[in-house]
């Protein structure tokens, strides 16, 4: 089997797609501060802000591919930790693309839907980008300074992700259902939309971006969303019926880092290369048991 590497395993993303790749590929993947076991992975911890570990990885493994799925996730983090944050974000992506240049192998970026201002969408890949946050911006960096280095990477744009995480990560839903299954009151926005979509099927259409993408392709999911009307649909299917959801507004809350109003992604294009996100309620339907 080819070895595909896979940075970022112990986090949501990575560890979604290790459970999927593990199928078809023999799997490396890093971790940086939580270990996991995950059965049939070569697990090897890292910091890929050294260049030195990086390229020692490269010269030990001998990836025939990688998906670069490591990073710093959090919006209001990144905003008031640049500098910490540009550094996984930005230059270990930078070095990770000039590595799979070297070797000329294939080599996958998740990038976000959070690299444009959501005035303006659904976003096509060839419209401008124009972050509102930091981390949008590092995203947009990143973006840049991999293709400069390595014009043959796939720049994958991911919607917002929900759903199992593994022993040492989860997606956002957890935190507020368990708030819901304590009888507490959980305020979502009704003015916020996106194109949500799975781990699993993010996975599926990132190891798809591998085979058959070269520069910036949309993983979004065929609904747009408010996240009130994601939540409603979500405790319905889950059989929350005492769940407490009222509304809010964006500007009601204080975040560290600006949010978007509709960075809802037009995905057509990966539509047309085999990407078939299911709907939301079969996607909740899923996940009975496992969140």
């Amino acid at each position: 089997m080819a070895k595909l590497l896979i940075t970022g395993s112990s986090g949501f993303l990575g560890w979604n797609l290790c459970q999927i790749a593990r199928e078809e590929w023999q799997v490396y993947g890093t971790y940086f501060s939580q270990p996991v076991e995950i059965p049939e992975i070569n697990l090897v911890q890292s910091d890929l802000r050294k260049f030195e570990e990086l390229k020692r990885i490269f010269e030990e493994i001998k990836p025939d591919a990688v998906i670069h799925a490591a990073a710093q996730s959090q919006p209001n983090l990144c905003q008031t930790r640049p500098q910490e944050s540009h550094e996984i974000n930005v230059t270990a992506s930078c070095n990770i693309a000039g590595l799979c240049a070297d070797y000329s192998i294939p080599c996958v970026f998740t990038s976000s839907d959070l690299v444009f201002d959501g005035l303006n969408s659904p976003y096509r890949e060839t419209d401008p980008v124009s972050p509102v946050s930091i981390y949008g911006e590092q995203k947009v960096l990143a973006e840049e300074g991999m293709l400069k280095r390595y014009p043959q990477t796939a720049i994958c744009r991911m919607p917002l992700m929900f759903g199992d995480g593994g022993p040492a990560a989860k997606s956002f839903i957890q935190p507020m259902l368990e708030s819901l299954r304590k009888g507490q009151e959980l305020a979502l926005f009704t003015d916020e939309f996106r194109t949500p979509v799975s781990g699993q099927t993010a996975a599926k259409g990132l190891l798809l971006a591998l085979e058959k993408v070269s520069g910036r392709i949309h993983l979004g999911g065929k609904e747009r969303i408010s996240r009130y009307d994601f939540f409603r649909l979500l405790v319905e299917v889950l059989g929350l019926d005492e769940a407490k959801i009222i509304t809010c507004r964006q500007q009601d809350v204080k975040m560290a880092a600006p949010r978007p109003p509709d960075v809802s992604l037009d995905s057509s294009k990966a539509y047309s290369l085999g990407y078939h996100p299911p709907s939301l309620r079969e996607e909740f339907e899923q996940l009975r048991g496992k969140v």
